[in-house]
């Protein structure tokens, strides 16, 4: 810690003697959004600076003199509605901003619409928050790590412990999430993804590449189907069409390289590698884990004329996770008992072609992903006596998919129709100890294909003077995995949301709809020994209803108060009948989520209150604070009491704020607190039974108290500096991050752990029993992160 201050603090005195601060341009086009033609005499102003410019007849401005940083721009014009930027970041090189402008039809009425960073969305009025690059960029605490950053915002819980992305959203479970990469879905946004689920210890995205990151915490558009708790959809930069650069960054657990350019006078590019070393940081940590990973990221647009482009993009990762079993305390003891070695491949192409026809803009979209996860456990991890094998999974997931949109505008009117085809292959060959009341071994190879179609359109309203919009939407999805599945009509997603303007400062807006979501191909493909599928009639899509109603006042465009209240009633949940739980409260763990025996009898709720304030002061303040009010219930049918979900935390507090200072110096702090997880006391008698030990190496909970008891809440806080050096054709920018610099410990459950001891060997083998003891678990430590960056 004292070595990583002394060389952040001697880099920042020293580097001043080197530095000259330069100036840049900004220099854009503007066009009409629906005839793609040039738009002359626009004022274009950068928020926060009294700098601006006006278009000539080719729709071209350029401001001047404008110093390195992260700014959004403002476009007006009589005639047009006004429109501010997503942020874009200022630093080596001159910036080239493409800007789209819409008529406005209340002009001749005398009605003026004015632009905010606080953007409504007529689909999604609530529910939906927007991270610009400020955030992504400076947020502490999370590394540039897009799951940890938006772990930040109302309605997300985080994990206290285990260094882990689980997305937890609304009192939802981990695989009630889906992502998009510019209108392409990906599988997951994590390093070691855990299989059926999201999560994973690392994010898979490079944030170099990233504008910002559309956050739905419910109110789901139409052509975003199959989730339940959220979406999260990124938008990725394009490619500099005017020069060249490369930029490497140093980070907390990888070191990367990414490029941004053009190629001919047509297309641009962006790419990114990374290499981890995440496993010298968890080797010095002295965790039981050691996780290396290697991704890759790409990006071309093709603007073949104003009305026609192409875009390619791809993203892949290869993971292996080993186990550190020189690490030898107690606690690691019990985790490398069960804990596997993991490898995994993950990738994703896909094509989108857009076709800009006046009103009307039609786009397909074409892609590919895999999944190759391998998961291998021996008992005692003694790989030299082959009796001791107790897990060896070797899977595949395969999704081709398909969909083709048109986006209509009418005046006030927007009309969106559209249909996606999916075609997905999974395969897995498992040989798997379990115990449930007697030793089983599963030994199995499944091969899965399924068909899936859907069809989704929305019409959207807009009052002539943008007080009050409606939008009306309606999903339908169906697949051929079995015949009660294969009707659109079961599957009907119709969904309503409203919005209206009190006065100057008042909104109030509200969103009602029904969402599906098909349960994981872990679950579909799951074999019993008799070589079938044993899930093929007991698993129904997924369901849940949403109801969200919201109230935000506004100050101008810096400042905004909301609450929002949510309600989640959720069905045909799939049960795991050997341990009589949902599997919705299962996910946050690596391994495998889903293959066992499951019925869709589970029912679920979730309800509550978001506040969220947010300030917003151009190159100076970006300051949020959120507070959480839930609760998250299941039950096993209709006929059961409701008990609380492993989600159920009951309340969530963030505050976070990163203040830029004079001469390129930027000081952010955040502080989080989240209430205790339930959870539920262990089985002492079947865990400590030989065969049940040896098949899982862990211990048994006792269902029959499902989350009677609760952990204590966990607080923490983060701090972030970050200083950077603009010198004549090159950024050196450096940070420290400090997580948990309160030294906060959570106090966890203990461990109920086998000493190899048995008892009883005289007894017969079905009824021996170890002799038991009990590990203290607290975790939480200081984690200093110096990350670097340099931009030619």
């Amino acid at each position: 810690m004292k070595r990583l201050l002394t060389l952040f603090f001697f880099c920042t005195l020293l580097l001043p003697l080197l530095q000259a601060q330069p100036v840049h341009q900004i220099k854009g086009t503007v066009i009409d959004k629906n005839s793609r033609q040039p738009l002359e005499f626009i004022n274009v102003m950068v928020i926060g600076l009294n700098k601006g410019g006006v278009t000539d007849a080719e729709g071209h401005f350029t401001i001047e003199q404008v110093p390195p940083g992260i700014y959004r721009l403002q476009a007006t014009a009589i005639g047009y509605k006004s429109v501010t930027t997503p942020e874009y970041i200022l630093s080596t090189r001159n910036l080239n901003i493409p800007i789209e402008m819409e008529e406005n039809l209340t002009e001749l009425e005398g009605v003026t619409v004015t632009a905010s960073p606080f953007r409504r969305d007529m689909e999604s009025p609530v529910s939906l928050r927007i991270i610009g690059l400020q955030e992504i960029e400076k947020s502490p605490g999370a590394n540039r790590d897009i799951s940890r950053i938006v772990q930040s915002y109302p309605g997300v819980a985080f994990s206290p412990i285990g260094y882990r992305n689980d997305l937890i959203v609304r009192g939802g479970s981990p695989f009630e999430n889906r992502f998009y990469l510019d209108g392409v879905e990906i599988p997951n946004i994590n390093h070691f993804s855990t299989q059926g689920a999201s999560g994973g210890p690392v994010g898979i995205l490079n944030a170099d590449l990233i504008r910002e990151v559309n956050f739905y915490t419910g109110a789901f558009p139409t052509d975003k189907g199959n989730a339940l708790s959220s979406v999260l959809d990124f938008k990725l930069r394009d490619g500099d069409m005017e020069r060249n650069s490369l930029k490497a960054t140093l980070g907390a657990s990888e070191v990367s390289l990414a490029s941004n350019g053009h190629i001919g006078k047509k297309t641009s590019y962006l790419v990114s590698v990374r290499q981890s070393y995440l496993q010298f940081l968890f080797d010095m940590l002295d965790l039981p884990f050691l996780p290396t990973f290697t991704d890759a990221q790409f990006k071309l647009k093709t603007r073949f004329d104003e009305r026609n482009e192409l875009t390619v993009l791809g993203l892949g990762g290869i993971d292996n996770m080993r186990l550190n079993t020189k690490a030898d305390s107690e606690d690691n003891e019990y985790i490398l008992s069960y804990l596997p070695k993991i490898k995994q491949e993950t990738f994703t192409l896909g094509a989108v072609y857009r076709h800009y026809a006046g009103a009307h803009v039609q786009s397909l979209v074409v892609s590919h992903s895999y999944l190759n996860n391998r998961n291998t456990k021996y008992r005692q991890n003694d790989e030299s006596i082959p009796e001791n094998l107790m897990l060896r999974l070797r899977s595949t997931e395969q999704e081709t998919k398909f969909r083709f949109e048109n986006n209509s505008s009418f005046r006030n009117w927007k009309i969106n129709l559209g249909v996606n085809l999916d075609y997905s292959q999974y395969s897995n060959t498992t040989f798997q100890k379990v115990y449930t009341n007697q030793a089983q071994t599963f030994d199995y190879h499944t091969y899965l294909g399924i068909l899936r179609w859907g069809l989704f359109g929305t019409i959207s309203y807009s009052s002539m003077d943008d007080r009050f919009t409606a939008s009306l939407g309606l999903r339908a999805d169906a697949n051929n995995y079995s015949s009660a599945m294969k009707s659109l009509s079961d599957q009907l997603s119709p969904r309503i949301s409203l919005s209206y303007q009190l006065t100057d400062h008042w909104f109030v807006s509200g969103n009602a709809g029904l969402y599906y979501q098909l349960p994981p191909y872990t679950a579909l493909g799951f074999k019993n020994n008799n070589g079938t599928y044993a899930n093929k009639y007991n698993l129904r899509y997924m369901k849940v209803s949403q109801e969200s109603l919201g109230i935000s006042w506004r100050k101008g465009d810096s400042f905004e108060v909301s609450v929002e209240g949510f309600y989640k009633d959720y069905d045909k949940i799939p049960l795991s009948i050997a341990d009589g739980i949902p599997l919705a409260c299962k996910g946050n763990d690596y391994g495998v989520v889903g293959n066992e025996l499951l019925a869709s009898t589970a029912q679920g709720r979730s309800y509550g209150a978001e506040i969220l304030v947010k300030w917003l002061i151009a190159k100076k303040l970006n300051l949020a604070s959120s507070f959480t009010l839930f609760k998250s219930e299941y039950r096993n049918d209709k006929e059961s009491e409701y008990i609380a979900s492993a989600w159920d935390n009951r309340f969530i507090f963030n505050l976070r704020g990163t203040y830029n200072l004079p001469h390129q110096w930027s000081v952010g702090m955040k502080v989080s607190c989240i209430g205790g997880a339930p959870y539920t006391p262990y089985d002492e008698k079947k865990s400590s039974l030989v065969s049940a030990w040896d098949a899982q190496g862990k211990a048994y909970y006792d269902y029959s108290r499902y989350n009677k008891e609760r952990l204590p809440a966990f607080a923490q806080a983060d701090i972030r500096i970050d200083k950077t050096f603009y010198l004549k054709h090159c950024m050196l920018g450096f940070y420290i991050d400090l997580q948990n610099i309160t030294m906060s410990k959570l106090k966890q459950q203990d461990v109920l752990m086998s000493t190899g001891i048995v008892e009883n060997p005289e007894a017969p083998a079905d009824s021996r029993h170890y002799r038991m003891k009990r590990i203290e678990q607290s975790s939480g430590t200081l984690l200093p992160t110096l990350g670097i960056t340099f931009e030619y």
